[in-house]
């Protein structure tokens, strides 16, 4: 019973910036991990990156983004933040964002319904 929004996607030009907004609802207290995946045309969706949601905030990147993406979040406002730097065409795809609950070996993904992002010039 996680409610995931989605925003801040858009248009941006090669080298540009863009900061993505996830906001969270519900039974926030049962999120282990939140994190961001994006899928572009014809291919599979693929992870970003992730946060988790306790106390301490261990983050994890995938190597196509390392360097240019840093995954942060506000307690306050149950809200998590994907900060985009130096942008690439081929960042471009929807991005979704997740919340994993449940236990290690029974987990339980909820989604968002996604934001576009397009680099181009």
């Amino acid at each position: 019973q996680v409610q995931l929004v989605e925003s801040g996607g858009g248009l941006v030009q090669p080298g540009g910036s863009l900061r993505l907004s996830c906001a969270a609802s519900g039974s926030i207290i049962i999120i282990n991990t939140m994190a961001w995946y994006r899928q572009a045309p014809e291919k599979q969706r693929e992870f970003v990156a992730s946060i988790t949601a306790g106390g301490t905030s261990t983050t994890r990147y995938a190597d196509s983004v390392k360097g240019r993406i840093t995954i942060s979040r506000d307690n306050a406002k149950n809200t998590v933040y994907l900060q985009m730097s130096n942008l690439k065409s081929e960042d471009t795809a929807v991005y979704y964002c997740n919340a994993e609950t449940g236990t290690y070996y029974v987990p339980y993904d909820y989604w968002g319904q996604g934001t576009q992002v397009t680099v181009s010039s």
